[in-house]
Parts: C-alpha cells; sequence; structure tokens
C-alpha cells in the first residue's frame, strides 16, 4: 500500500485567472471573480486550486514574468482579495497552490534594475552576465550560442551596464543566477512568506532549468532547444531543489510540485519519491505525440498506440504521476487527442476518463470540464501569446515557411492562445466572464459549449466529470490500485485495470471513432457496471462488447 497523502488523493483544478472571471468589467480576470464562482468548484468536486501567477507583473508573459513576488498585480486585485480566496477556499475544504517562478523575474524586478546599474553591488551577481565578444564591424556577439525557448537568441545586450543577460524565455525575462547563494535565500524567503500566508503548496515553474553548466559552453545546434544539454538538469540541480526542500517544504504537509521541460523518466526517478526533493513533476512526453518535422512547430501523425505507450512507460516507471492533458501552455485536449465536431461529448469524457482514473494525481485546467474546443486566428495580430508570435516570425524571416498563412494550422492548433481565451460561463455577451471588452477574444463557440448550457443537458461533460470525480473520491482502487494495461497493441481500444485488495476496476474505452467489438479476459461475468458515457449501456457485460465511439465503461469485480 503506497503512504497516503492528501495531494495523492486531491482532483486539483487549474486556475488561470486572467481569464477565469471578471467582476469589475475591464475585461481582465481577477480574485472577486474567482471568488465568485466557487460554488462551481464545489459542485464539479475538486479538492484544490492551482493558482497561475497573481504577483505584480509587466504581464509581457502574463504573469511569468514577475516584478515582485510579494505583492499582487493590481489588475487581480489586492492581497485583501487574495486572503479572501484563500479563506473561502479553505471554508469549502479546498486547499490552494500557487505558481511560484524561481528561474527568472521580469526585467522590471527592482533586483534586476539594480544589477543592470551597479555590477558591483549588491544586486550585481543576481543575474547571469557575460560581456561576450564583438563582430568584424565591431557590434556585441553573444557569449554563446544557447537559444531562447521562444525562439532566437537566448541572450539579450543590455546598453546600460555593457553587458549581455541569459533569458531562457521572453527578453523581458531575465535568468536569475542560483550559483548566488542570496538568490537562493532570497527565493526560500519568498516561498516561507505565503506558505506563512496559509497555502498548501506551490507549483514551481521550468524548475530543472535553475542549475546552468560551467563555463556556459556552447551547446548542440542539431538540438531542438539549442543548449539545452548545458541547463536542463543542470549539475547543481539536485543540490539547489534539495535546499529548497530542507528550507521550505520539510515539517509540512505542502506539496512541490516541479515543472520540468524535457524531462526523461530516469530523471523523474530521481527528482520525486521517498527520497527525492519533490512530490510530483510534469513532463510533457505525451503531448509532444503530434509534434510534427520541425517539432512543436509543426504538425505530426499519433495513433492510440503512440499515447498508451507514452501513458504505460511513465504509469509503469514511476510511483505517483502528475495527469494532465491541458494547462495554461497546452491546447485543447478535446481538439488535440479527441473530436471536437461530431464525437466532442464522447471524447472528451473518454479523455476525463483516463485523466481520472490512472495512477497519480488528476489536475484539471479551467473549461476542460465542459469540453472547451481551441479557437481559431486569422492573422498573426489576432494572437496574444508572445511564444507564438515570436517563433512564428523567426519561421518567417529565416524562409521555413512562406507567411502566416501557410503556417497559420500549426498556429491554430499549438498557440497557447487557445487554453487561455475566456472561461465561457453562459450564452450573453463574452460568455459571461465579462461585462466589458475581453484581453482576448471568446471562443466563437460560447453560445454552445458554455457552464450553464451544460448543466441543463443530459449527458453533458460538465455532468459526467462531476460523476467520475465523485467515482474516484469513493473508490481507493482508483487511487491507491495497482495499474496493469490490457491489449497494448490495439489500435481502437485502451483497457486497464487499477486493483486494490480484492477490488477491481476494468476501464474499457474505445478512443476512435469507429465502432468496436471486444473479449475481454479480464472482465469477469458478474462485473458490474459503475459509470459510462453513454445513457444506454447494459448494467451487466455481455460476452463480446460492442463500444460506440469513443464509449468508455468501468466495471468493477472482485477478485
Amino acid at each position: 500500500m503506497r503512504e497516503r497523502t492528501w495531494w495523492k488523493e486531491a482532483v486539483v483544478y487549474q486556475i488561470y485567472p486572467k481569464s477565469f472571471s471578471d467582476s469589475d468589467g475591464d475585461g481582465f480576470g481577477d480574485l472577486p471573480g474567482v471568488i465568485e464562482r466557487l460554488d462551481h468548484l464545489e459542485r464539479l468536486g475538486v479538492d484544490c486550486v492551482w493558482l497561475n501567477p497573481v504577483y505584480e507583473s509587466p504581464q509581457r508573459d502574463n504573469g511569468y514574468d514577475v516584478s515582485d513576488y510579494r505583492a499582487v498585480h493590481p489588475a487581480f486585485g489586492t492581497m485583501d482579495d487574495w486572503d479572501r480566496l484563500l479563506e473561502e477556499l479553505h471554508e469549502r475544504d479546498i486547499r490552494l497552490v500557487m505558481d511560484m517562478v524561481p528561474n527568472h523575474t521580469s526585467s522590471d524586478h527592482e533586483w534586476f534594475q539594480r544589477s543592470r546599474s551597479e555590477p558591483d553591488g549588491e544586486y550585481g551577481d543576481y543575474y547571469i552576465w557575460r560581456e561576450g565578444s564583438t563582430d568584424a564591424n565591431g557590434d556585441p556577439v553573444p557569449p554563446n550560442n544557447w537559444e531562447s525557448f521562444f525562439g532566437g537568441s537566448a541572450w539579450e545586450y543590455d546598453e546600460e551596464r555593457e553587458a549581455w543577460y541569459l533569458h531562457l524565455y521572453d527578453v523581458s525575462q531575465p535568468d536569475l543566477n542560483w550559483r548566488n547563494p542570496a538568490v537562493r535565500e532570497a527565493m526560500t524567503d519568498t516561498m516561507n512568506w505565503w506558505l506563512d500566508r496559509g497555502i498548501d503548496g506551490f507549483r514551481l515553474d521550468v524548475v530543472n532549468l535553475l542549475s546552468k553548466a560551467e563555463g556556459l559552453p556552447d551547446g548542440d545546434p542539431s538540438n531542438d532547444w539549442v543548449g539545452s544539454e548545458h541547463f536542463v538538469d543542470g549539475p547543481r540541480i539536485h543540490e539547489y531543489l534539495g535546499e529548497i526542500r530542507e528550507n521550505v517544504f520539510a515539517g509540512t504537509d505542502a506539496v512541490a510540485i516541479g515543472e520540468m521541460p524535457n524531462l526523461d523518466l530516469d530523471h523523474a526517478r530521481q527528482y520525486t519519491g521517498p527520497d527525492g526533493p519533490l512530490d510530483l513533476v510534469f513532463h510533457f512526453e505525451h503531448v509532444g505525440l503530434d509534434f510534427g518535422e520541425r517539432g512543436r512547430w509543426d504538425v505530426g501523425e499519433w495513433d492510440l498506440r503512440d499515447l498508451k505507450q507514452t501513458l504505460h512507460r511513465w504509469q509503469d516507471g514511476l510511483d505517483w504521476n502528475s495527469l494532465f492533458f491541458e494547462n495554461h501552455d497546452q491546447p485543447r485536449s478535446v481538439s488535440r487527442f479527441g473530436d471536437d465536431e461530431r464525437y466532442r461529448y464522447e471524447s472528451a469524457t473518454a479523455l476525463a476518463t483516463i485523466l481520472l482514473t490512472l495512477r497519480g494525481t488528476p489536475f484539471v485546467y479551467q473549461g476542460q470540464e465542459i469540453g472547451m474546443t481551441n479557437g481559431t486566428f486569422e492573422s498573426l495580430e489576432d494572437v496574444s501569446d508572445v511564444d507564438t508570435v515570436r517563433n512564428v516570425r523567426e519561421l518567417i524571416a529565416e524562409g521555413v515557411v512562406r507567411d502566416y498563412e501557410s503556417i497559420r494550422h500549426v498556429v491554430d492548433h499549438r498557440t497557447r492562445d487557445n487554453a487561455r481565451t475566456p472561461m465561457q460561463w453562459d450564452d450573453t455577451a463574452h460568455a459571461g466572464f465579462t461585462d466589458g471588452e475581453p484581453w482576448i477574444p471568446v471562443n466563437e463557440n460560447y453560445p454552445e459549449i458554455n457552464v450553464a448550457r451544460e448543466r441543463e443537458r443530459t449527458p453533458s461533460v460538465l455532468s459526467y466529470y462531476e460523476s467520475l470525480i465523485d467515482l474516484r473520491d469513493r473508490t481507493e482502487a482508483l487511487v491507491y490500485g495497482d495499474y496493469e494495461l490490457h491489449r497494448p497493441d490495439d489500435e481502437q481500444l485502451f483497457v486497464y485495470t487499477r486493483t486494490l485488495g480484492d477490488e477491481r476496476i476494468v476501464v474499457v474505452i474505445n478512443f476512435s471513432e469507429r465502432d468496436a467489438t471486444a473479449d475481454l479476459d479480464v472482465l469477469e461475468p458478474d462485473a458490474s457496471l459503475r459509470l459510462g458515457n453513454y445513457d444506454e449501456t447494459a448494467a451487466d457485460p455481455p460476452a463480446t462488447l460492442a463500444l460506440r465511439p469513443y464509449e468508455t465503461r468501468l466495471y468493477e469485480q472482485s477478485i
């Protein structure tokens, strides 16, 4: 039996506050808006909220460019609003996990402003500065060939300091120098400041990038992210994370969740488990299955066997997983892995079943519980996502693509804006998100796909999520049970079992747009149906199952 903890039993709901609910009509979601919608979360049955950054920020990267870690950005509200949110959540027995950004700050942060103006001062070594060199024309040349995840060089020349600073993300997000003990102390002090206010843990943004290789050598130009072998899982990363564990999380039941780009299974085992510095890690292998020949800025082919193989490898190889299909950086799962038109309900609920019945802690992203879909972006001017804009402009400038129209299908499929369109509450103007003009347009299908409409439908994606979350909450085998995959090479069926003691749950999913039939040796005649996503389903399993498109069934049986 695995050790019991609250975060293993929890279903986490991720809120991107800028797009969740706007209380004052300025078109920008806020904390009072979140508070107004908490009854929705309570009815859904979630146990924990992961709140994306609400810190003071110029919002060039939607809050992941922090200018003050101990202040609330005015557009989100006040610290009093934040205190009230925490109180309201805890009154509903819902925990709160904050999003912490330890790898970089905003270039507007006081630390960076003083670092650039006072190289020999207290903050001079808070960031990664290098002098670089000059070319034949006397122009500055970056210190190495590392690339930003958002495209282009990872270095920016600062005229004031007359030196280059490293930014693995946007130019406005300079990387902190974690080799400096003062930086580590400042960040752990900040995290403890929030824990002392009563939160229940942190999701740590790109936390495996904190350690950079000594000497910052050039990277392999053939890598998708040039230089990543020198800053992903770097030489001192376990030392830094060990300090965070000891100085922040030790002696508490707060959860430590690490987002880790380019994470492989071997490293994940080192980061988590009884001796690891983190409780949970996010990996991204399964959400890279649809990458094409040009990586994430291309769309490739995948099939169910690919998805099963990837999920199975992590289920089998890691004691406890973070389970997700969507977040603020990923497109909508029903558009990506399902059928968002003819079988939107069926495929959205099939994905929900995978999410909530595999072994691990499930993360539901706002709008996923009603089957929100990707949008469409007619021009690059319609895209807000700095990552998409910079990469598309670079692809056009390099001649990789001719113009926006030639890559628009990739943008529609991939851009982070798909996850950031406003939450669709009802069929009134702007989907009930705001009385003003939203900061980003609402998906045009909001009159058909919204919370109010989902409450009226029978069945609905929302009602299925509620039922499934309730079933997980009442069924220990779906939380702590062993996992076993069946029929791994089947092109249509995703079948697995969760077993705890003498209780077994058999999960059967026809993850395709075609009817399927199956004789399942694992399904006993006395198995009883616990949940399905079609109304007309016999309670007892026949000898041969006949499954309709994306049909999902959960059976319980004794062993």
